[in-house]
């Protein structure tokens, strides 16, 4: 007589519960798949994709050599959701850094809509060859969250960049993935899921730009909490780009940082002249920020 095999009821279950749990997963990636679509259909593109252009000098008035401003990362960092160059934020950055230093302020926008941290390398490369900022504000990660890219991949991104701003001189802010939770245009579940993903790389963004000599500015501390509590105030149409009011909140969040930043690395570099040679301005142009 032919002997049967018996599968030992412990591995019966854990198979059971393994295919239980695929096909949860997969119903929740179909699930979230859906909403991803309601939330785009939703959000649209009312704004189109060409925020109002707010590179020129600021205040040009106060006299002085300019401080380079550099923006950098996602459409946040280009001011997509603004109606006029002053309401963007580096056009709001600008202006107010020119006044906290009584001097003009050379705006540079290298930053794209739509654009991940993988697109920071292209950003510097875009770059005039002969430019390099004085101080250098990046803003990405939302993108990397919506299309899911993984942690360490976009954190390397960053590091780079911030890396190779720092090589040559110059100081560097990031302000870490805003709080995708705050947009309502997203339904639920799919925006408390996205909150934690943006929660997550923030944190990991933090880590990896600080070790790599940036200061850094928790958007999701600093203004998410404006966010969530005056959305109609602080979004633009499109509900998903912030207002010249969600503009401004984040340039205050950002400005202090940013003016001890450019103040910490003159200092460092007037700390390393050679005193023996004569005093004299220091140039605002020298390697390009994509020098390797």
């Amino acid at each position: 007589m032919a002997r049967t095999t018996r599968t030992p009821l412990g591995l019966t279950l854990l198979a059971s519960s393994g295919a239980v749990v695929g096909a949860l997963a997969v119903g929740i990636r179909v699930g979230l798949s859906r909403q991803a679509a309601l939330a785009r259909r939703r959000i649209g593109t009312p704004l189109g994709e060409a925020p109002p252009m707010a590179d020129r000098i600021w205040r040009p008035g106060l006299g002085g050599e300019p401080v380079d401003l550099l923006m950098l990362g996602d459409s946040i960092a280009a001011g997509l959701g603004a109606q006029h160059r002053k309401e963007t934020l580096g056009g709001r950055l600008a202006k107010a850094l020119a006044g906290e230093l009584d001097r003009p302020v050379r705006l540079q926008t290298g930053a794209v809509v739509g654009a991940e941290s993988s697109d920071l390398a292209g950003q510097l490369a875009a770059l005039p060859k002969d430019y390099r900022a004085d101080v250098a504000v990046i803003i990405v990660g939302g993108n990397d969250v919506t299309h899911r890219v993984p942690i360490p991949v976009a954190t390397g991104h960053l590091a780079d960049a911030v890396r190779r701003l720092r090589r040559v001189g110059t100081a560097v802010v990031v302000g870490t993935c805003p709080d995708l939770g705050a947009l309502r245009a997203v339904p639920q579940p799919l925006r408390s899921i996205g909150s934690r993903a943006s929660q997550q790389l923030a944190a990991a963004q933090a880590e990896r730009a600080r070790s790599e000599g940036a200061e850094i500015v928790s958007l999701r501390r600093a203004v998410g909490p404006f966010f969530r509590i005056d959305p109609d105030g602080m979004f633009s149409l499109d509900r998903f780009h912030p207002s010249a009011l969600g503009y401004r909140r984040t340039a205050e969040a950002l400005l202090p940082v940013v003016r001890d930043a450019f103040r910490r690395a003159e200092a460092e570099a007037a700390a390393s002249d050679n005193p023996a040679l004569p005093a004299g301005p220091r140039s605002r142009r020298g390697p390009t920020a994509t020098a390797a």
